[in-house]
């Protein structure tokens, strides 16, 4: 039996232990408070989802005959049955066809239609919330194929003339059109599940309606218990002969100003944009199928715009640059930044411990640790040798830093190694995403102040690079952006 002291004893070490863990929670409830998104982790029963697809440049162009603008949504409130608030023929509205807040000049050009009709939309699902309303998960789909003579894409923001094709696919004229869409909206099944999906093709003689052998195909379904749990999005999306080069992704965007890749006022579901080093992105992720040597699967994307000198994006596509990250988990993709290609390395790599590695340092940068860094092509100072990003693939310049699994990485939670979270590892990752952000390297003219790192679209998803007949397929669920307390 215990002695009077011996119990004292255990009792002061019990209180101890209860109050580190008190300390220790409360100290984590400080330090994160705040989901950045409207519907945090994915799971409220009303869902908000939408739909975008792009052609070459993040421009509509053409619409496909008879579908309509490219943008959709799926919107709706539950409280024991579905009530909608977007109806069938708002999501067929197409060049023409007036609705509210469209102007005489919108009506008929396809690309400023499509951005009204996403702010249409994005009216009609908003959800009140502080500090402001938010409106919609994006589903993103975009066409790799570039018509080089068609005109319709900028030079890093400057509009140039056709030129003769070259590296990007084009199989003749139109190669650049919209998708055949098709939407099943979300329907409660008996009692307790509830699901509704988005597909199609770009074979506009085909139809999404069946998957053929020949054809591309997309499909995103998504799917839910009442009071249980997250929305689970089965993705699936296949390239053909004429479309080898596709995108697919989920976004995370800002619900006013510009997202990520884009020059207009968009609308999403960042209630509040997060800023590097404080936040953190928790998702759960199972690849099903990979999509192929050339899949750059990203098990995060991160977006924003500022421009060579720091200040803040404001439509001009001359000036301003789009900056990506972008974690790569294919473990068929390779590291292109090697002691021999010094030119497709950001200059230097910084550890979590903020010290500066050059990448002439071939003792000590990790290689291996980037697949890919490119320059914006506007950039005027830049560190040779160097690459400078595709100048046509968004209508301004951008950035792009492209990393792989790598051991430093760990300390943020990211992949370390080869094959962590692909095919056959599903698993739900917490990134600290805002602080490994504060440390990548992007170009900054000399002398000019350093710009606020504030990230406006964060998605996953694949980017299947020209190759014919390949097939991804992934679930995402429980995605939610967390804000850290700033100076915690």
């Amino acid at each position: 039996m215990a002695t009077k002291k011996q119990l004292q004893a255990w009792f002061a070490l019990v209180a101890v232990l209860v109050l580190r863990v008190s300390i220790s929670i409360v100290a984590d409830a400080q330090n994160y408070y705040a989901s950045a998104v409207g519907d945090p982790g994915m799971q409220r029963d009303g869902l908000r989802v939408a739909f975008e697809a792009w052609n070459f440049c993040n421009e509509v162009g053409y619409e496909a005959p008879g579908i309509g603008s490219p943008r959709a949504a799926d919107c709706f409130d539950f409280s024991g049955s579905i009530q909608h608030k977007v109806n069938e023929s708002d999501n067929e509205l197409g060049v023409g066809k007036p609705f509210i807040g469209l102007s005489p000049e919108e009506i008929n050009n396809t690309d400023l239609y499509a951005v009204k009709k996403e702010l249409y939309l994005g009216s009609k699902c908003e959800v009140a919330d502080t500090p402001r309303g938010w409106q919609f998960w994006m589903i993103m789909l975009k066409n790799g194929n570039y018509d080089t003579r068609s005109g319709l894409c900028p030079e890093n923001g400057k509009k140039v003339p056709p030129f003769n094709p070259g590296r990007f696919p084009c199989y003749r004229k139109g190669c650049m059109n919209q998708p055949i869409l098709c939407h099943k909206q979300t329907e409660l099944l008996g009692n307790s599940t509830m699901r509704g999906s988005f597909n199609g093709t770009y074979e506009l003689n085909s139809s999404c309606q069946y998957e053929y052998d020949d054809t591309s195909f997309f499909e995103v379904v998504w799917e839910k218990e009442v009071n249980v749990g997250s929305w689970v999005f089965k993705h699936k999306l296949k390239t053909s002969k004429k479309y080898p080069w596709l995108m697919l992704y989920l976004r995370a965007d800002a619900t006013q100003g510009f997202s990520g890749g884009y020059h207009y006022d968009t609308r999403g579901m960042l209630k509040i944009l997060p800023e590097s080093p404080n936040f953190k992105v928790r998702l759960s992720l199972d690849v099903k199928q990979g999509g192929g040597p050339k899949s750059q699967f990203y098990l995060v994307d991160i977006g924003s715009c500022w421009k060579n000198n720091g200040a803040p994006c404001d439509g001009d596509v001359l000036t301003d640059v789009t900056r990506y990250s972008e974690m790569i988990i294919n473990p068929e993709t390779p590291a292109w930044c090697s002691p021999t290609g010094l030119g497709n390395c950001p200059p230097f790599h910084i550890t979590p411990d903020n010290r500066k590695i050059y990448r002439n340092d071939t003792a000590n940068f990790p290689y291996g640790a980037y697949h890919y860094y490119c320059a914006p092509g506007n950039a005027q100072y830049l560190e040779q040798p160097v690459s400078t990003c595709d100048p046509y693939s968004n209508p301004q310049a951008q950035e792009i830093v492209q990393l792989l699994p790598h051991p430093i990485w760990a300390d943020y939670g990211y992949p370390t190694k080869q094959g962590d979270g692909w095919v056959g590892d599903a698993r739900t990752w917490e990134l600290d995403v805002g602080r490994l952000s504060s440390r990548l390297y992007f170009y900054q003219d000399p002398g000019t102040s350093p710009p606020k790192r504030v990230w406006t679209s964060i998605d996953v998803g694949t980017e299947i690079f020209v190759s014919n007949n390949e097939v991804a397929e992934w679930t995402l669920s429980d995605f939610d952006v967390i804000l850290k307390q700033p100076n915690s």
